[in-house]
């Protein structure tokens, strides 16, 4: 495993093996080798492209949801992690230290579908004993990615006085 190609690929998933053989001094059939060999052990799970979504028409709503889950014996968090995992609103699941055990990351089309979202799938859920919603309002940085920030914030400066 090349630690090198990772951060590169991770920077610039488009990066050619030209280039990433330039800059770690390796082969291009060097390169190709050790990146199938990733995919294939599973170090590499896939290439995203990440996109300012709000620069277009069509918007969406991310939400953070913190859910509490009492864990099931012999399977812990795995079990209603998995369950989660595969709601096609949902985009990441976390295991947590401190007041809850899940970070659920959701996008959906607007608050109400969030909202109704929570509520009739993850709350109601067997081993969920309390979910906590936060909405996303702005991303500054995603997937190490500066998004820029073309229109001020409005909400005004807060003195420290």
């Amino acid at each position: 495993m090349n630690v090198q190609i990772l951060k590169l690929l991770a920077k610039d998933a488009r990066m050619s093996i030209n280039d990433i053989a330039t800059v770690t001094g390796l082969s291009e059939p060097e390169v190709s080798a050790q990146i199938d060999e990733m995919k294939k052990d599973g170090l590499i799970r896939g290439f995203r492209t990440v996109i300012d979504w709000e620069k277009l028409d069509e918007f969406y709503v991310s939400a953070m949801v913190e859910i509490k889950v009492t864990p099931k014996p012999g399977l812990g968090f795995e079990d209603i992690a998995k369950k989660i995992a595969k709601f096609h609103e949902v985009e990441s699941v976390y295991l947590l230290s401190g007041d809850s055990d899940l970070c659920v990351i959701v996008k959906c089309k607007t608050f109400q579908d969030v909202s109704r979202f929570v509520a009739k799938e993850l709350a109601v859920m067997e081993s969920v004993t309390s979910t906590k919603t936060q909405f996303v309002m702005r991303r500054y940085k995603e997937l190490d990615v500066d998004l820029e920030v073309t229109d001020p914030d409005e909400r005004g400066v807060v003195s420290s006085c």
